[in-house]
C-alpha cells in the first residue's frame, strides 16, 4: 500500500475516535461486546446518533458487528487501541515516563543529553 495512502487510513482512523462520544464508545467496547441499545443507554442522545456513530467507526474499520435475532452487537476490531487510549490518558494525567512505559508498554525511554526519545 502507497505510504501516503496508508497515512490517511491511519488519519480517518484517528479522526474516528476523536469525539467525546465515540471515545467513551470505544473505551465502553474494550471491556465488552455491547448491544446498540447497552450502548444508547450510556448518553443522553437518541440511538440514531449512537448509531450514526456506530456506524462512522465501522465503516473505516474500529469496530464490527453481529446480530444476534432482533439485536446487533457491537465489538472493537482494533484492540490496541484500548492500550494507545490507556496510554495517552497516563500523558494527559501527569504520571511519570518510566511509570508510563511499564504500564502501557509504548516503549523504552532513553536519556541522549537534554532529549528524551522513546524507542
Amino acid at each position: 500500500m502507497d505510504k501516503e495512502v496508508l497515512n490517511l487510513k491511519k488519519v480517518g482512523i484517528l479522526k474516528g475516535i476523536a469525539h467525546p462520544v465515540r471515545l467513551r464508545i470505544v473505551e465502553a467496547l474494550s471491556k465488552k461486546d455491547m448491544c446498540v441499545c447497552e450502548i444508547a443507554e450510556m448518553f443522553n442522545f437518541d440511538r440514531t446518533t449512537i448509531s450514526k456513530h456506530l456506524a462512522l467507526m465501522k465503516n473505516i474499520g474500529i469496530l464490527g458487528d453481529r446480530k444476534e435475532g432482533l439485536n446487533v452487537y457491537y465489538s472493537l476490531r482494533m484492540p490496541c487501541l484500548a492500550s494507545l487510549l490507556a496510554c495517552i490518558e497516563r500523558v494527559v494525567s501527569g504520571d511519570e515516563l518510566g511509570a508510563m512505559v511499564l504500564l502501557c508498554g509504548c516503549g523504552a525511554s532513553e536519556k541522549t543529553g537534554d532529549q528524551e526519545e522513546i524507542r
